[in-house]
C-alpha cells in the first residue's frame, strides 16, 4: 500500500495523467473536428442537390451531429486537464459518462426488442427507398449495403415498390423491377446488366432466387453481425473502450486535482514548528485533541498579559 501511495503523491503521476488525458482530448478534438468540416462541406452539397432530409436519412447530418458532440466534449476536456480546472473536468466526465451510458442502453435495446428496433429502420429505410433517386448520399450507401451484404431493399425485395419510378404503376424501364445493385453476381468482375431486375416486383421469391437477391438488408445485416461474433465485438469494443479510456483518466486526475487542493485548503498548524514558532506561545486548552475547537476571544498567547503589563509600564516611564 505505501508504494502505491507514494506512487500516486509522486509528480510523476500528476504528470503522466494530466498530459495523457490532454494528449487523449487533443486527439478526439482534432478528429471531432475533421469529422464537422466533412459534415458541413457534405451539408453544403446535399442543399444545393436539395437532397432528402432526415437525420436517419442525411449522412451530412449524422457527421454534423457527431463531430459537434465530439469536438465539443473532448475540447472541455483538453481546456480542463491543461488548466487543472475540475469544474471543467467534471463537466467532461459526466458529459463523456452520458454519452457512454446512452450508447450501452441502445446496444441493450437493440438486443432486448430486436423486432421493434427493425420496423423503425425498416421505415426509415422506406423512405429513403421512396426518394432514392433524390438523395444521392443515401442511394450511395444503400448501393454499397445491397451489393456487400447481398440483399434488397429493407425488409424484403418488394419494398422498391415504394419508389414511383420502381412501382409496378408506373411506366417506364425500372417499373416493376428493382435497381442492378440487387443482382445476383454469377461471375465476380462480369459487366453489369443495369436492368438486370426488370419485372421481378410482380413474381414469387422463388422465381428470382437466381436473378435477384431477395433477402432484406436489416435481416442480412443482422445474420452477418450474429455469424461474424468477433467483428461485432471488435466494433463495440472500438466504439466503447475509447469512452472508457478517457473516463477512467479523467476521474483519476478529477480525485489527484481534489487531493492537492485538499492539501492547500488545509492549515496544519503542526508546519508552524519549522517557521520558529513554539506551540508554548499559544493557550490551546479547550481547543480539544485536534486543536480545532472554537473559543470565545480566540487563542491568545499565554504571556499577552505579562506583555500588556510590560507596554503600560514603559508607557509610564516615558511619561
Amino acid at each position: 500500500m505505501a508504494p502505491a501511495s507514494e506512487c500516486r503523491n509522486s509528480h510523476l503521476y500528476y504528470y503522466s495523467i494530466k498530459f495523457a488525458l490532454s494528449a487523449y482530448a487533443t486527439l478526439f478534438s482534432i478528429l471531432g473536428l475533421v469529422i464537422l468540416c466533412v459534415g458541413i462541406y457534405a451539408e453544403v452539397e446535399r442543399q444545393k442537390h436539395k437532397t432528402l432530409e432526415g437525420i436517419f436519412l442525411a449522412p451530412a447530418i449524422i457527421l454534423l451531429l457527431l463531430g459537434f458532440t465530439m469536438f465539443g466534449v473532448s475540447f472541455v476536456g483538453m481546456v480542463g486537464s491543461l488548466r487543472d480546472n475540475r469544474t471543467l473536468l467534471k463537466t467532461f466526465f459526466w458529459v463523456l459518462l452520458v454519452i457512454f451510458l446512452t450508447e450501452l442502453l441502445l446496444i441493450f435495446i437493440e438486443i432486448i426488442f430486436e423486432n421493434k428496433m427493425n420496423a423503425v429502420f425498416h421505415s426509415n429505410i422506406q423512405e429513403g427507398i421512396r426518394h432514392y433517386y433524390d438523395d444521392l448520399d443515401f442511394k450511395n450507401i444503400l448501393d454499397f449495403v445491397q451489393e456487400k451484404f447481398s440483399c434488397c431493399g429493407g425488409d424484403e425485395y418488394r419494398d422498391w415498390e415504394v419508389n414511383q419510378y420502381h412501382s409496378c404503376n408506373s411506366s417506364g424501364p425500372l417499373a416493376c423491377g428493382v435497381p442492378y445493385t440487387c443482382c445476383v453476381r454469377k461471375v465476380p468482375g462480369e459487366v453489369i446488366n443495369t436492368l438486370c431486375g426488370y419485372r421481378t416486383l410482380d413474381k414469387e421469391r422463388l422465381e428470382l432466387l437466381s436473378i435477384i437477391h431477395v433477402r432484406g438488408c436489416i435481416h442480412a445485416v443482422g445474420l452477418w453481425l450474429k455469424d461474424n461474433f468477433e467483428a461485432t465485438l471488435g466494433i463495440v469494443c472500438s466504439l466503447l473502450l475509447p469512452q472508457v479510456i478517457g473516463l477512467v483518466m479523467a476521474w483519476l486526475y478529477w480525485q489527484k486535482l481534489n487531493e492537492i487542493y485538499s492539501k492547500l485548503d488545509t492549515v496544519d498548524f503542526r508546519l508552524l514548528e519549522m517557521r520558529d514558532f513554539s506551540f508554548g506561545a499559544v493557550d490551546l486548552s479547550g481547543a480539544g485533541w485536534c486543536w480545532c475547537l472554537p473559543k470565545e476571544g480566540g487563542y491568545i498567547p499565554v504571556n499577552a498579559e505579562d506583555e500588556e503589563d510590560e507596554e503600560e509600564g514603559a508607557i509610564c516611564h516615558s511619561k
